[in-house]
């Protein structure tokens, strides 16, 4: 599909170059129907060509146009007649002629689905699987401290990991599916071992100069054996009519989520999240900062009650050397009870902020395998002492993908 866009519009800079004299200044729509086309809007750049069809071409330049319009929507048989009609009654010359040739020997664009997957498999270390309490001892009401249980302390051990990812177009006009299967399992702490799977959808559309995004997603999370969680989640990316520098995007994300636990009461919780999102990206690096807060409504008798909160991210990604590929990612979580977690147990109000710093290397060993090294930390601080907890984990994985 690329292949055929990129020949489309290389069409397009030599047709522009041969009616440069008389094409309209004040708005070019071949430019802007092939920019549509090249990112993905088919229906709006069958708008443009509808407006360039009503205005009436003038002379060979804007038919050629037109015809390359339809040529890149797949239309083959109305771009084969504006050819001919070109040919036969505008004597083009040469350089639109060589165009003309050149897209018919390699055909009209025609879309086909695309896919994508991937297959992982990884070994690695946990110091902290259950997220056990950094400090053995809680201090009770009456100020005397009380040593935690042993299952309530860190417990490390090694793991292994196999992961797989799906995703397929359905249409030209960039609706897809999506899928992903996650299984954990610890050498020692069973109690731990996990396997999730999530399937999704995605539809792109507008909303007057708005570019929108939305998607729908749908899973479930199993622990030790026993289905755990339950989720679902509608999800909306809006990136407004803004003039950035060359490179960069800004999108605003909102999104509502419900988790359903089925081992725990009380437990089960609606999200919701409004996210401001700046990307950046150029031949080596790829950038992203994110700003956002959350509100998590839960049970009623949920301890500690509702709680709201601030997230931030920082992702970059950098081409190190021939091959070597660079990671480095920083997230931020705070949140804040609305009500005191435990009363009679525990009189406060939980108040948790959690810092996750990740950093991976990862360098191809063919051109459909990637070897991958991953660490991450994870540092929970709370104002309740029994559940902050330190973690880190080190882990080397391959990674085996197609399309």
């Amino acid at each position: 599909m690329k292949n055929c866009l990129s020949a489309l519009l290389g069409g397009l800079l030599l047709s522009c170059a041969a009616h440069a004299q008389q094409a309209p200044p004040e708005d070019d729509l071949y430019l802007r129907a092939m920019q549509s086309i090249a990112d993905g809007r088919q229906e709006d750049a069958s708008q443009i060509l509808d407006r360039m069809i009503a205005q009436g071409p003038r002379h060979a330049g804007e038919w050629l146009d037109l015809a390359m319009v339809q040529c890149a929507l797949g239309r083959n048989s109305d771009a084969e007649t504006l050819f001919a009609r070109i040919e036969r009654e505008f004597a083009p010359p040469q350089g639109i002629r060589d165009i003309i040739a050149q897209q018919r020997l390699q055909g009209c664009y025609r879309w086909k689905p695309q896919s994508v997957w991937s297959l992982s498999a990884a070994y690695g270390y946990d110091s902290n699987v259950n997220q056990g309490a950094s400090f053995p001892y809680y201090t009770d009401g009456n100020g005397l401290p009380i040593e935690l249980l042993p299952e309530y302390k860190p417990h490390a051990d090694h793991y292994k990991v196999l992961s797989g990812d799906y995703l397929r177009e359905l249409d030209a006009e960039g609706d897809l599916v999506f899928a992903q299967v996650h299984a954990r399992q610890y050498r020692h702490e069973s109690a731990y071992n996990s396997a999730s799977l999530f399937a999704g959808a995605e539809h792109p559309w507008r909303a007057a100069r708005w570019q929108m995004r939305s998607s729908a997603l749908v899973g479930m999370l199993t622990l030790g054996g026993v289905l755990y969680q339950q989720q679902v989640q509608a999800q909306l990316r809006a990136a407004p009519p803004l003039t950035l520098p060359k490179g960069y995007d800004f999108g605003v994300l909102g999104s509502v989520s419900y988790t359903s636990y089925k081992t725990l009461t009380h437990f089960d919780s609606a999200t919701y999240e409004l996210r401001n999102v700046l990307g950046y990206r150029n031949d080596r690096t790829q950038a992203q900062a994110a700003l956002g807060y959350q509100y998590d409504h839960g049970d009623s008798d949920r301890p500690g009650g509702d709680r709201g909160g601030l997230s931030a991210r920082l992702y970059a990604r950098h081409m190190l050397s021939a091959g070597l590929q660079g990671e480095f990612e920083l997230v931020g979580q705070q949140w804040r009870g609305r009500a005191v977690y435990s009363p009679g147990v525990i009189e406060q109000t939980r108040h948790q902020n959690n810092l996750v710093l990740r950093a991976v290397l990862s360098y191809p060993l063919q051109r459909d395998q990637t070897v991958q090294l991953e660490w991450r930390q994870v540092r929970n601080r709370e104002n309740i002492s029994i559940f902050q907890y330190d973690s880190h984990q080190i882990q080397l994985s391959w990674r085996w993908s197609g399309l």
